[in-house]
């Protein structure tokens, strides 16, 4: 249950997929003057090197955003967070989601962050000092705060899907969510493999939420035999143009060769 460490996995295409989704989100959001809650349910440690071993090992960060970070340009909140972190932790950092979030939420916003796993919830303490960080289950924590204050917010849900059952408990939990916190944005991140063990959980949770955005792109494997081929977004109460948002990036998804 805690042996998905993402360190071997940060700044792969799907992170690519799933950050720049969230930083446009985020963006958009933070320009209504009203303060609003970010809660992540699987945090990891918040910011990552992609020079450390585990990085290199795989070497799904140099055909992630290493190939891809000229997509985005300066001003893209994205690129923004990206430069922060290198400016704050060295030009190999690589900001997780929670270093995101908090990177672009503003002084009156409220972070919520449940990591599971003992040495990443330290290291998470010590890379989002300002967020509330409970050693917990996370799906249990946004159920037991929510809908949270501020009442405007989002919700991103980023499981490591080693555990086969998620794919049956996230329609359930975020069902019961989505009743407790109707308008919130909540976020569902899967991954996209070749035996596409997804579409189930996707036919349920479209039951929960049939207007939700359902944005998926796909890549080529990060090495032979690697059987993550694409990645999702599950997307209830998406904020205006997104649809337009994530249309830009499927184009340039598909501009990727092996």
């Amino acid at each position: 249950m805690l042996s998905y460490q993402h360190a071997y996995h940060a700044g792969n295409l799907a992170d690519v997929h799933k950050h720049a989704l969230l930083a446009w989100t985020l963006d958009y959001l933070v320009q209504k003057p009203k303060p609003l809650s970010y809660i992540e349910t699987h945090s990891g440690r918040g910011l990552y090197q992609l020079d450390a071993a585990e990085a290199l090992k795989t070497g799904e960060a140099a055909k992630g955003i290493a190939r891809t970070e000229s997509w985005f340009g300066a001003d893209h909140p994205y690129r923004r967070a990206l430069a922060h972190a290198r400016a704050q932790d060295g030009p190999r950092a690589y900001p997780g989601s929670p270093h995101i979030a908090s990177f672009l939420l503003r002084a009156e916003d409220t972070l919520h962050l449940a990591e599971l796993h003992p040495a990443e919830v330290g290291a998470l303490r010590d890379n989002v000092p300002a967020a509330h960080i409970q050693q917990r289950d996370g799906l249990e924590m946004v159920l037991a705060i929510s809908p949270p204050t501020p009442r405007r917010g989002i919700c991103l849900m980023d499981p490591s899907y080693e555990i086969k059952d998620d794919y049956r408990a996230l329609p359930v939990t975020i069902a019961h969510l989505h009743r407790k916190w109707s308008v919130g944005v909540v976020m569902l991140w899967y991954p996209i493999l070749t035996d596409a063990p997804h579409k189930p959980m996707l036919a349920n949770l479209r039951e929960t939420a049939p207007e939700a955005l359902v944005h998926e792109v796909r890549f080529p494997p990060a090495r032979e035999g690697h059987r993550m081929v694409g990645s999702g977004m599950f997307v209830i109460n998406p904020p205006y143009g997104m649809d337009k948002a994530a249309t830009d990036l499927s184009q340039k998804f598909a501009t990727l060769k092996p």
